[in-house]
């Protein structure tokens, strides 16, 4: 197989609470939905289910959860909150729950503690949700794969390249640099050749875990908050994306990064080659 580089993992990424902080990782097992423990909870609107997210509650960003013992307790901490160890419930009392004003199943609703613990932490009353062990969601695009609580796709992966190309733009600008936890991938690759040749990926193997092509990544207001802070500081890098990645096909919407489909569950680490094969812009 060919590919744009000769590429490799850089850096992998889980993040167990949506919209919540990511955790590094030397190495992953990856299901059918994603990275072991990625998404695996979810903060929702106590009265209606609604997914909570970084669009509107950007203090998401600084809420730090740590997965322990296995997966069965979560650890909690958040600026001017107690850290909280909440014993995870795998089943119980089920929520239905929805992300952008659409149904998508069922949560396990993980208690009273919990409940009040994120409702302090952001100011809003809500609910923390686990994804069930049956949960049965499709994602859409080219390889629609499976999904569990992420947006709509499994993984999320970006090249270095790419985000070394937008900062020279940025900083050609008079503004700072942005780092790549603004993007929040899951896999980030090294040795790309050119900026955003992860566009053009149709098939990735690293590891053992076989990836597959969904969809360019749009992005929305999430890339301008401080992912160490939870504080809005925008305009960049949307402003500075809006010159180049604008996408007709998705409603005019910006671009960076793209996410995959697993067709191959398995194992992958930090360091593992990333044998691929791209199809030209023009073919794709």
């Amino acid at each position: 197989m060919t590919g744009p580089g000769n590429m490799s993992v850089q850096r992998l990424t889980y993040y167990p609470v949506k919209g919540c902080a990511g955790t590094d990782t030397a190495s992953a097992s990856v299901t059918t939905t994603g990275l072991a423990h990625d998404r695996t909870f979810m903060v929702v609107d106590a009265a209606d289910g609604a997914f909570r997210s970084q669009r509107t509650l950007p203090a998401m960003a600084a809420i730090r959860p740590t997965i322990a013992d296995d997966g069965s307790a979560l650890h909690l901490s958040a600026p001017d909150v107690d850290k909280l160890v909440l014993q995870v419930a795998p089943e119980g009392r089920r929520r239905a729950v929805s992300m952008f004003g659409r149904p998508i199943g069922e949560g396990v609703d993980q208690g009273d503690d919990a409940a009040e613990w994120f409702s302090k932490a952001l100011g809003a009353a809500s609910r923390l949700v686990r994804v069930p062990d049956d949960f049965d969601r499709d994602g859409w695009g080219e390889t629609p794969g499976k999904v569990g609580f992420a947006d709509a796709h499994a993984v999320l992966v970006v090249s270095q390249a790419s985000l070394d190309h937008l900062n020279a733009l940025i900083t050609a600008r008079g503004s700072a640099p942005v780092p790549m936890d603004r993007f929040r991938p899951n896999i980030v690759l090294d040795g790309c050749r050119d900026a955003h040749a992860e566009d053009t990926l149709r098939r990735l193997d690293i590891g053992t875990v076989g990836l597959a092509y969904a969809v360019r990544a749009t992005r929305c207001a999430v890339p301008m908050v401080d992912q160490r802070t939870g504080a809005r500081s925008g305009p960049e890098p949307i402003r500075t994306l809006a010159t180049y990645r604008r996408e007709p096909q998705y409603d005019n919407k910006v671009s960076f990064g793209m996410k995959a489909a697993v067709v191959r569950q398995g194992s992958l680490s930090v360091g593992d080659l990333v044998s691929a094969v791209a199809v030209c812009e023009a073919d794709g």
